[in-house]
């Protein structure tokens, strides 16, 4: 039974250093640049063909590190949604959007990866497949987007679309942007990650309330 119990740690230890390395490589390099069997050496396993044992396939692996963050930053956001209640202010629904993933960066330390690596994925035609499906089958990201609507209903339906691409586009790359800067000891605008919400925020609801040209 403990030579059972001691394996599985072993497994288990395995596995999560080889989505660190995998994190970390890919938001580096890309996705395309970076190999499963680059990964297991970099992991420091003997068998090169280690990635693919402990998780299939490369979209697979990719799919391992989004679930291995997203159960928090889901956490986070429903507890903003139980937050803002019934509230018909967009700041408050924005703020709903970008601090779940910002107050999770900020419990990571420096350096992370996550924001790099999200951007590098987003950036990919094949394999941003699964953020994409996590972000539309969010219950929660499904909310939000339902009282934004509400809040928003006198922007035509395409307007609203485009921007909530928009916002989208800004939270990815300003993150990966402050996350970077970070990692590499550069000055920031801000001082920390919720400083950076704030700004993050203010922007998009600027973005938002931003004038429709006919």
């Amino acid at each position: 039974m403990m030579a059972k119990t001691v394996r599985t740690q072993r497994v288990n230890a395995t596995r999560e250093l080889i989505l660190a390395t995998a994190e970390r490589m890919f938001a580096e390099r890309g996705l395309h640049e970076v190999s499963n069997r680059q990964i297991s050496e970099a992991a420091g396993q003997g068998n090169n063909t280690a990635v693919g044992y402990h998780f299939g396939t490369k979209a697979d692996l990719v799919r391992a590190i989004l679930q291995k963050h997203s159960v928090h930053v889901e956490r986070r956001r429903a507890e903003l949604i139980a937050e803002a209640g019934d509230s018909q202010d967009l700041r408050v629904w924005v703020g709903c959007l970008v601090r779940p993933s910002t107050d999770y960066l900020a419990t990571l330390g420096v350096p992370s990866w996550l924001a790099r690596f999200n951007a590098q994925l987003m950036n990919d035609p094949v394999l941003r497949s699964p953020l994409v499906d996590d972000l539309l089958t969010s219950q929660s990201m499904q909310w939000i987007v339902e009282r934004l609507d509400v809040i928003l209903a006198d922007l035509p339906l395409e307007v609203r679309m485009e921007r909530g691409a928009m916002t989208r586009l800004l939270i990815l790359q300003m993150c990966a942007e402050y996350e970077r800067a970070l990692a590499i000891g550069e000055p920031t605008n801000r001082a920390t990650w919720h400083d950076m919400a704030t700004g993050l925020i203010d922007g998009i609801v600027g973005v938002w309330n931003a004038p429709v040209t006919k």
